[in-house]
């Protein structure tokens, strides 16, 4: 309910109008047993047509107003739940946009998507259905109660049946309730593994095509689908007790009421209306608690996902931003590395072990290694992707850390290893770099990222529509257009992790010429496997198991003949001599 309580202010008056008029609703239904019982008794007792009449028409006002009651209590809920609903997916989708990369990492996409879908639709109708049954149907069970004690004043009065009875549903509905909770908390988490596995499949469907893996695919989806399937039985399986059991409570109750009052009709003690008006309180009992266990599994799973939603803003950003920010030296290096070393969270070694350099502003850096030696760790640190666990890294004079998140990426420009374009055109996805970027700054990042036939190519230019992820673009017009979207921004550092592998040899040839004639003269960091890439660069960092084994410029570290003149003889460069 904490996860919940801060968006029910603005809805604080609808939220308080829903049962209001529920509770008005259910009042007039408490009525109604006495009205049948005056007509049974007085009316159709007397042979009194008028009076019977009168009564009916009575009944019919009752039941109109009822329905206005009705309706303007179902307005409110849905007009609270809905708006209580959209503050807390807003708020949860701000949070988790404001988390880290660890946390996000921690935490899993999958299940995140679960949360602000899923998870949130059940905990809106929960809400909805709480405004609406959560007082009126414990209102009709007591009121009924009471009401039976006025309808039946003898010794001995049948209406003890219903003090018998209520307790022991409530006992009955609640223990099924405690014991379905924490079951639709395991249907919940099975979710997110399903969720995970449809979006891994979905994302990677022409990899699963390509090596004709769709039959083994199939049965691990299976699986997990089983798994749920089989979860949800059991949580099925306990919720669904509730109704059988409620109907023989209320039943055999039921049947002793009707025998009792026979009994006392009988004797009379008891008129025949009032045995029906029993009946019927009996009845709206039985109503009531079916749609009372109803609303009790709905909000079991409401509270399950409120706790769901709880656990990811609890989750805070482990990464703290100053209020004050640094103020760039730019005279000073403009990226340095102190020791540093860097562990993912739960990870057994360290992913970058005492990494020491110093990279003057204006120069280019190369860095290259093998497979998973740390190349797209060690980009990462400089922009606060992540922090290092040890050591530190600095940026024009300055500790990165000290810098604010605005400050931060002013300075730093980064183009990620895998190409994300977003659905819409491509002078809206090159403008994330800057949303006040001239007409003239966008082609001249254009030019440089080598996408004038791109551009060219499509009917609608710049406003040619980019489906999402760049869907009707090849890999290599996503990667250029991705490095035009950075150059956009003429931050003074940019990093280029792998980010240029799609592209052919010439143009990536004429891309680092481009880059090289910036005229802002940035700082930049190129991450590739190509030697190529970086024969140019001032120095090259070579990464082998998170450490830097060799360091120097191409022609000296061929010159070697160790790990980076084995990298360029693999990427068609000059052979070891």
């Amino acid at each position: 309910m904490k996860t919940i309580l801060p968006y029910i202010k603005k809805y604080r008056a609808q939220s308080l109008l829903a049962p209001l008029f529920k509770m008005l609703e259910a009042l007039l239904e408490l009525f109604v047993p006495l009205v049948v019982k005056d007509i049974i008794d007085i009316g159709i007792g007397n042979s009194d047509k008028a009076y019977t009449l009168k009564m009916c028409g009575l009944l019919g006002a009752l039941a109109l107003v009822g329905l206005v009651f009705s309706i303007t209590a179902q307005y409110f809920a849905a007009y609270a739940a809905t708006g209580i609903t959209k503050g807390l997916k807003s708020a949860l989708f701000s949070h988790v946009m404001s988390l880290g990369y660890t946390e996000a990492d921690t935490l899993g996409t999958s299940a995140l998507i679960t949360r602000i879908t899923g998870d949130a639709d059940k905990v809106q109708n929960g809400i909805n259905l709480a405004l609406r049954l959560l007082l009126r149907s414990p209102f009709v069970v007591f009121g009924a109660v009471i009401m039976a004690f006025t309808v039946d004043t003898s010794k001995g009065t049948s209406a003890l049946i219903f003090a018998g009875a209520v307790p022991i549903l409530a006992l009955a509905v609640f223990g099924i309730m405690l014991g379905s909770m924490p079951l639709y908390t395991r249907v919940q988490r099975s979710l997110d593994r399903v969720t995970g596995n449809v979006r891994q499949h979905l994302t990677g469907v022409r990899v699963l095509r390509a090596f004709g893996r769709e039959e083994s695919e199939k049965a691990s989806f299976g699986d997990a689908s089983d798994e749920l399937n089989r979860l949800q039985r059991i949580a099925g399986r306990v919720s669904s007790l509730m109704n059988p059991i409620t109907y023989v409570l209320i039943n055999g109750a039921t049947v002793l009421l009707i025998y009792t009052g026979a009994l006392k009709v009988d004797g009379g003690l008891l008129t025949q209306g009032a045995v029906v008006a029993l009946y019927n309180y009996m009845a709206q009992i039985l109503v009531e608690l079916i749609k009372l266990a109803d609303l009790i599994i709905n909000i079991s799973k409401a509270l399950a996902s409120a706790k769901r939603i709880g656990d990811v803003f609890s989750a805070e950003n482990s990464q703290q931003y100053p209020a004050e920010s640094a103020v760039p030296d730019f005279s000073a290096p403009a990226i340095e590395m102190k020791n540093v070393t860097f562990s993912y969270k739960n990870a057994g070694a360290p992913s970058l072990a005492d990494i020491s350099f110093s990279l003057p502003a204006g120069k280019k850096l190369g860095i290259t290694g093998s497979t998973g030696s740390g190349k797209s760790t060690f980009v990462n640190l400089i922009p606060r992707f992540y922090d290092c666990t040890n050591g530190e890294v600095r940026i024009f004079g300055h500790n990165a850390r000290e810098y604010s998140r605005e400050a931060l990426d002013s300075l730093v420009a980064v183009v990620p290893q895998k190409a994300v374009l977003f659905k819409g055109t491509i002078r809206e996805n090159l403008l994330w770099g800057n949303e006040n970027a001239s007409e003239r700054d966008i082609a001249d990042a254009v030019s440089a990222a080598q996408c004038t036939d791109i551009i060219a190519a499509k009917k609608g230019g710049l406003d040619e529509q980019i489906e999402q992820n760049g869907a009707n673009l090849s890999g290599g017009q996503r990667q250029r257009l991705t490095i035009a979207r950075a150059l956009v921004k003429k931050s003074p550092i940019i990093l280029l992790d792998d980010s240029a592998s799609a592209l052919d040899f010439a143009t990536d040839a004429r891309l680092n010429g481009a880059l090289s004639e910036l005229p802002w003269h940035p700082t930049v960091i190129t991450v590739s496997l190509r030697t190529g890439s970086i024969k140019n660069a001032d120095e090259i960092i070579v990464l082998e198991d998170g450490a830097a084994v060799e360091k120097g410029t191409h022609d000296g570290l061929i010159a070697k003949g160790g790990v980076y003149a084995e990298i360029n003889a693999a990427s068609g460069g000059e052979s070891i001599g």
